[in-house]
């Protein structure tokens, strides 16, 4: 028996580039099924954002929960009631299921979010 790992199971990337080809999204329910990319437990986005770039409308019924953690730049979470502005590297929030949210990058700004479970049908037209 070998302990080899077949090479369809195993992926190398780069987060810059392969992002660059699904608005950010690296792992999730999107990805094509037989894809080691491909998760239904998890979406993990690697988010590149020019100074001043804003979600286009606010996330609402929002049924899973999240991570966002800054990688680099200046950049704020708003939550209805609470901006959280993340400035130092590794600063991060998290929020949970039925939390309405949005956000917005003060400064060039590199995010790392991860959202659990992926689910269909969030994308923003």
């Amino acid at each position: 028996m070998s302990d080899e790992v077949p090479e369809s199971r195993i992926y190398v990337g780069n987060a810059g580039v392969d992002g660059a080809s699904d608005a950010g999204w690296l792992l999730g329910h999107f990805k094509h099924p037989g894809d080691p990319r491909h998760s239904e437990d998890v979406e993990i986005k690697w988010g590149v954002h020019p100074p001043g770039d804003r979600r286009a409308a606010w996330a609402v019924g929002e049924t899973r929960t999240a991570l966002l953690v800054l990688i680099s730049g200046r950049f704020v979470v708003e939550f209805r009631g609470r901006d959280v502005l993340l400035t130092e590297q590794g600063d991060y929030v998290v929020w949970g299921k039925g939390v309405d949210h949005s956000w917005h990058a003060e400064e060039a700004s590199t995010v790392l979010t991860v959202r659990w479970p992926s689910v269909p049908g969030y994308k923003l037209g």
